[in-house]
């Protein structure tokens, strides 16, 4: 078995490098009409949309048509369940993120909604690409040290854990958390990592892919912005580009 955690340390040899090809890329807030083409068309496996008026990126307009297979997610923090839901129905969402203090079991509230808001919109339309279940992410934020019992009660509720950085803002502090702490993670529910990622991590994260964890995806945000809400499609194609070269 892999390291759990070891040294999170560069790699000398540039072509003993390599990232795992089944990780995925979630680009979050966007805005702009034509950013979210721009971005979209550099295939991420997620985009996500804030919907959180606090926020710089919150966002409140119509969201271009893009590639089907790019799963749209919004993103709420304390919302009600039916703001998500009408949100979700218009927008067609393929993943909700919440990132507040939303307790196990609005999350399982929100869950059983969903199911049914899927089960009605398929029925309707047996032949719409619309999904069978919508991905939950529950977000947690950490800085040098985290309780992790806090995560059972959302075991087989939620599908993935995602870890950000503790700060000031809820997301887009522009800085990582210290991610020795995730040593000492119990669970085997798929995680996504968060909070200040950049092109200077990707040694970090080939060490982070090299442990047991199970990583999902990376959520990229801040580090790629020429400002809140606006995505540098040249520094995210780079980023794009170096995951590419360095998967199996």
């Amino acid at each position: 078995m892999r390291s759990r955690l070891p040294g999170l340390v560069s790699i000398s040899h540039q072509k003993d490098k390599m990232i795992n090809k089944n990780l995925r890329i979630k680009v979050c807030g966007m805005k702009q009409p034509e950013n979210i083409q721009e971005v979209a068309s550099l295939h991420p496996d997620y985009l996500g949309f804030i919907f959180y008026p606090k926020s710089p990126r919150n966002f409140d307009g119509d969201i271009p048509e893009i590639d089907s297979k790019i799963k749209k997610t919004g993103v709420f923090v304390d919302a009600e369940i039916e703001f998500i839901l009408e949100k979700v129905e218009k927008y067609r969402f393929k993943a909700v993120q919440l990132h507040g203090g939303e307790s196990a079991q609005y999350c399982k509230i929100l869950k059983q909604a969903l199911e049914s808001l899927c089960r009605a919109e398929r029925s309707r339309s047996p032949k719409s690409d619309y999904p069978k279940a919508i991905e939950i992410f529950k977000v947690f934020g950490i800085k040098n040290t985290f309780d992790f019992s806090v995560l059972k009660p959302y075991e087989n509720i939620v599908d993935y854990f995602l870890f950000d950085t503790k700060g000031k803002a809820k997301g887009g502090n522009g800085y990582t958390f210290d991610w020795s702490v995730l040593k000492e993670y119990p669970s085997t529910t798929p995680i996504i990592m968060s909070g200040g990622i950049g092109l200077e991590e990707l040694n970090k994260i080939e060490q982070l892919l090299k442990t047991d964890l199970p990583i999902h995806a990376l959520d990229l945000n801040s580090k790629f912005e020429i400002e809140p809400g606006l995505k540098d499609i040249k520094l995210l194609n780079k980023f794009f580009n170096m995951i590419k070269e360095h998967r199996e």
